[in-house]
């Protein structure tokens, strides 16, 4: 009888072992693409617009690759517009309050008691690693799981400067193509670098993270390297945009830079593909928030600064191509998504869901009746672009019809104090293009930063619309208002609509334990997150 009951355990232990083996050997292998400061701006979404846009200024073939090949998603955000907040969102599953000081762009801390998806994916058995820009649990790099550590970055970062580069390497002599030609075999040295650091048969998770396409850009390099011609958007810009030379110049040159970011991620598939592990690979392609330099765009919560681009492709985990899909999304699902789809449990404390059920549903359309919302924030960006180092506490809940935003503290400045702004001395424009600090220190310096803080006059509507004090509610009629420029807050025939919002907004925010809400909100206005 003993016998037979270890014989027993015997068959079970090693079916055991079998079935988990079975399942390693079916993990994909997990290419994350994901661009700084990228906005929702992609060639395959011009084909989804009712009207002509900026969209169809820009080609990104590899994206439109991933999305023709896998899912397209129309309606994907950020938690946060800002890199840091929306990094350790996303890389924790959780909104970024619920990630402390690892939500701080400078000074940021991460707690190690909060799960990751690429400590969860490496303890699971994946090789995990990094090229660029990633928010990584552990650093200093002295820690278990040091940024250091995972970063394979052998042949430089020079893709990082991409215009700066081609533009000098130019100028030095070198033709066009053999400029980009360069930066490009970087990016895929860096990837074998990463590849040749694998253990035999170990699934990979490769976060592919260039910084390009955050400023500063060289002013001109979309027509000069991509052959973008600005004039082609006059009467296609977003309404709360001049719709003039320089601005449409400065978002061509922003749009040079998501080619060049597309170009690369064409590379990276290539490569794939020569290794026979393209259609086991789960690559996700998409950017950390909406355009830098630009009103309502970066650390706003306007569509211009959360609606990002989201495309997914693994066509041997069942995602079917050719589809379009309205699940409301946001990022933080993607660290569950990432777990589910390599074999790990997500942590119950993950606030995101995951989407592998959307995608391998093999519906387009809306998949989900209850991914019908999603809920961003804004707190600090950059401290000293602030009055006393205070933040700029917002929340927002955005569903099909409508955007309603709460702004915490209306006395504030929302893009920073309009400092050295007269009527008498108002910075150069060189020093509004070059040095964010010299005013209104929240939004990036960019042409069009210099553009309307010297014509203010002239537009005051576009400069208030960018830089004015705004009230405590904010609410957009989304199918008669797709800009975002008209509040309706304190019309009464959306009083209904205002306060049934609002309620779903604040119970969410309590449920999820938002210090801006729970105990006396004062969270953020004390250090570390503020006076630093």
């Amino acid at each position: 009888m003993h016998s037979f009951r270890y014989l027993w355990i015997l068959v079970v232990t090693l079916l055991a072992i079998h079935s988990a083996a079975a399942v390693a050997g079916d993990r994909p292998n997990i290419l994350f693409a994901f661009a700084d400061d990228w906005g929702k701006y992609a060639s395959a979404y011009a084909a989804l617009e009712k009207t002509p846009g900026p969209n169809t200024a820009l080609q990104t073939p590899a994206f439109d690759r991933v999305a023709r090949e896998g899912a397209l998603f129309t309606q994907a955000y950020v938690t946060a517009p800002s890199c840091t907040p929306c990094r350790s969102s996303l890389l924790s599953g959780q909104y970024f309050w619920r990630t402390g000081r690892g939500a701080i762009l400078q000074g940021a801390q991460w707690d190690p008691r909060i799960p990751s998806f690429p400590l969860l994916l490496h303890d699971a058995g994946y090789h995990i690693g990094q090229t660029y820009k990633v928010w990584v649990p552990g650093t200093p790099a002295d820690a278990p799981y040091g940024e250091k550590k995972y970063e394979y970055e052998s042949a430089g970062r020079n893709f990082n400067q991409f215009s700066q580069e081609v533009t000098r390497a130019v100028k030095n002599g070198a033709s066009l193509d053999a400029a980009k030609q360069r930066l490009y075999d970087e990016v895929i040295a860096n990837f074998q670098s990463f590849i040749d650091a694998r253990e035999d048969d170990k699934p990979f998770c490769y976060w592919f993270g260039p910084t390009n396409v955050h400023r500063k850009w060289i002013k001109g390099s979309g027509k000069r390297l991509w052959n973008l011609d600005p004039d082609a958007l006059k009467g296609n810009m977003p309404k709360f945009l001049p719709d003039t030379h320089t601005v449409r110049e400065d978002l061509v040159d922003y749009f040079g830079e998501v080619m060049a970011f597309d170009a690369a991620l064409e590379l990276l598939m290539k490569k794939l593909e020569e290794m026979g592990e393209l259609d086991n690979t789960l690559i996700v392609v998409s950017g950390d928030h909406g355009a830098p330099g630009f009103p309502r765009g970066k650390t706003n919560l306007y569509d211009f600064g959360t609606a990002v681009p989201l495309a997914v492709r693994w066509p041997k985990g069942g995602v079917t191509g050719g589809r379009v899909i309205d699940d409301f999304i946001n990022l933080m699902d993607l660290a569950p998504t990432f777990c589910e789809a390599g074999g790990v449990t997500p942590p119950a404390v993950m606030t995101g869901r995951s989407i592998v059920d959307i995608l391998k549903s093999g519906k387009s359309g809306i998949v989900s009746p209850d991914r019908e919302w999603v809920i961003t924030g804004r707190e600090r960006h950059v401290a000293k672009a602030r009055d006393n180092n205070l933040p700029y506490p917002q929340r927002a809940l955005r569903t099909r019809e409508y955007l309603y935003i709460r702004n915490f503290k209306p006395d504030r400045w929302p893009e920073g104090n309009p400092y050295n702004i007269t009527n008498d001395e108002t910075p150069s424009e060189e020093e509004l293009t070059e040095n964010t600090f010299a005013t209104l220190a929240d939004m990036d310096a960019s042409p069009t930063k210099a553009w309307l803080v010297q014509n203010r006059t002239s537009v005051p509507e576009l400069y208030d619309l960018a830089f004015g004090k705004r009230p405590e509610e904010e609410l957009y009629d989304l199918k008669n208002d797709p800009d975002q420029i008209h509040n309706i807050a304190a019309d009464p025939a959306y009083t209904n609509a205002l306060q049934s919002l609002s309620s779903q907004l604040m119970a969410e925010l309590r449920r999820t334990g938002d210090p801006r809400v729970t105990g006396d909100g004062t969270t953020y206005d004390k250090p570390p997150f503020a006076g630093e």
